[in-house]
């Protein structure tokens, strides 16, 4: 009974697997397990947002003020001083920027304050006025009934007045981070790198060295096309409230400018501050002229100068632009917008580099005593 039992195992039919199919088991845990290690480095990203986001930041602080770190450096000032200079220069260009923003706000804004209340007093009679045969009761019953809505009372004043308090303090912290290590990066940023580059093997370090600085000048490219988007942003909706006759032009444009550099959040802001001005000022019709050139505007930069220009500078294709940005904000929101594109530059040079080979014979793939930003 044995011997027939081991007999007829050993003369049952192999099971075959196919090919095909073989290779693509292989391929599937391959697959599986990358899959695994982006979500598990996705969450942890996600959990030390605070503290990625100011780094990122200050890494594309640090690619925007690289000109000035190069032209010191070939001036033969000293790290220190030159490092120091860059970021005087930089809060210096910021603050300015900032500063005449809220100057000239401050200087127009008892006009402001006048022009909107005799704005919404002109809106208010024509609601009574209208067909509609709005009464001032009806009015007041509105409001009544929209603060009611909205909960809007003494507790939800003192809980938004905490939220904002709370965020402003984040904000801070985060912005502290960003400009300390914004210090760090352009003063010592190569040997900062190499250190972390020595915990890979011996032989891999060159690629990862050369493939790090060419990705780094995608960064440098990278802003300096943000820049000129940012500027005909600013040039196309300055010059839009200036052929209307609206005040406070140069403050809408700068504002813009600096609005740009934060996705969504700050272009909406500055672009419905033009839009605002606009209703106050000259009413309606005015108003909804700024609105059409600021679409306009945002069309053009979003839809032409975004994926033609900043797709050749990046060595990306325009369709992976478009895609990135809006895959990084369904995925991170804010931070994914600003992220996104220069993240998908950066990874592309670096696959692209690696896969070429391009670290032999490079003298970036060399560890080297200058400082990252000016290389």
């Amino acid at each position: 009974m044995i011997a027939s039992r081991k007999s007829a195992r050993v003369q049952s039919p192999r099971v075959v697997i196919p090919a095909g199919l073989e290779r693509a088991t292989q391929w599937s845990w391959r697959l599986l397990l990358i899959a695994a290690a982006i979500t598990l480095g996705l969450f942890v990203v996600a959990q030390l947002s605070f503290l990625i986001i100011p780094l990122f930041i200050a890494v594309l602080l640090a690619a925007l003020v690289a000109p000035v770190s190069v032209g010191l450096r070939k001036l033969r000032f000293p790290r220190w001083l030159a490092t120091l200079t860059t970021i005087i220069v930089f809060l210096a260009a910021v603050g300015g920027l900032f500063y005449l923003v809220i100057n000239e706000v401050i200087r127009g804004w008892e006009s402001l304050q006048a022009r909107t209340i005799l704005a919404y007093d002109d809106f208010v009679q024509y609601l009574l006025d209208s067909p509609l045969q709005v009464t001032e009761a009806q009015l007041n019953e509105w409001v009544t009934a929209l603060a009611t809505e909205f909960n809007i009372d003494s507790s939800w004043v003192l809980s938004g007045a905490l939220s904002v308090t709370s965020s402003v303090g984040s904000w801070l912290v985060g912005a502290g981070i960003a400009i300390f290590a914004l210090i760090f990066f352009i003063h010592d940023g190569a040997r900062i790198w190499e250190y972390v580059v020595s915990w890979f093997p011996k032989l891999a370090r060159p690629a990862i060295l050369g493939a790090s600085r060419s990705g780094w000048n995608t960064l440098i490219e990278f802003v300096k096309v943000q820049i000129l988007v940012a500027f005909v942003d600013a040039l196309g909706i300055g010059l839009g409230a200036f052929f209307l006759g609206l005040p406070l032009v140069v403050p809408i444009a700068v504002a813009v400018f600096l609005g740009a550099f934060v996705p969504i959040v700050g272009g909406t802001v500055a672009a419905a501050l033009a839009i605002l001005v606009a209703l106050v000022y000259e009413g309606p019709v005015t108003a909804l002229i700024m609105l059409i050139i600021v679409l306009a505007v945002q069309q053009l930069e979003g839809q032409i100068l975004q994926p033609l220009i900043m797709g050749p500078a990046l060595r990306i294709h325009p369709l992976a632009v478009v895609l990135s940005i809006a895959a990084g904000g369904y995925l991170a929101g804010i931070a994914g917008v600003l992220f996104a594109v220069p993240v998908v530059a950066f990874t592309n040079v670096v696959i692209r580099y690696l896969a070429a080979g391009d670290w032999r014979g490079d003298p970036d793939a060399l560890p080297t005593n200058e400082n990252l930003v000016v290389r």
